[in-house]
């Protein structure tokens, strides 16, 4: 799915250098909360139980963007998150006295957390009557990297897809909008160890800033 994130982001590209003279360039501070709702299932044969939690995690960072407005008053725009964002991470310390060895116990300290990285963002802002008022739409593509510390195993990443909705208010080149953001389900295998899996369901609110030039 990252091959797909390329050929669409190319194509992007491609489009708005043959209206680079008509476009607006800029970058944007943003700042909102995620929550992830998600289960891990333990799958050696002494345990097969399920472990879900919620996590909320406040976020802030900025991105850089290109857009072009068309005749109708629709602005198309392509917005690239350069930095990795910490989406969620947690804890937990297991001990187990159940062993036949003592160094076979399932104990110790786990931590995990997941960032998106590469987030791209396809969008469209549409002219709500005036006042500079748009309804927002948008899809973005990203990946999500974990990271984790665990005794016997380890979880991958995942390319996800998802899409947003909104709206903000336009002022010259500088606007500011609100927006909800839903992705796909994310679905992890360990690997290296025993057999868990991972599932979740990822969304945020947002509040973006953005000066353009």
């Amino acid at each position: 799915m990252r091959i797909i994130n390329i050929i669409v982001a190319t194509l992007m590209f491609t489009f708005f250098t043959n209206l680079k003279a008509e476009m607006t360039y800029g970058f944007s501070i943003i700042g909102g909360q995620t929550e992830i709702s998600g289960t891990e299932t333990e799958g050696t044969a002494a345990d097969t139980s399920n472990r879900s939690k919620t996590i909320k995690e406040i976020f802030y960072g900025g991105d850089i963007y290109a857009e072009y407005t068309s005749g109708s008053g629709v602005t198309y725009g392509l917005s690239v998150v350069p930095l990795d964002l910490e989406v969620g991470d947690g804890s937990r310390t297991d001990s187990s006295s159940g062993a036949d060895v003592a160094s076979e116990a399932d104990t110790g300290t786990r931590t995990a957390s997941a960032e998106l990285s590469n987030l791209l963002t396809a969008y469209a802002n549409i002219p709500m009557g005036a006042g500079g008022w748009y309804g927002l739409l948008g899809a973005h593509m990203t990946t999500v990297e974990t990271s984790e510390t665990l005794p016997n195993s380890s979880y991958g990443n995942e390319d996800i897809f998802g899409f947003q909705i909104g709206f903000g208010q336009r002022a010259g080149k500088m606007k500011y909008e609100f927006a909800y953001s839903d992705f796909e389900d994310i679905s992890l295998s360990s690997s290296g160890g025993n057999s868990n899996s991972i599932s979740a369901d990822a969304d945020a609110l947002s509040f973006k800033l953005s000066f353009g030039f």
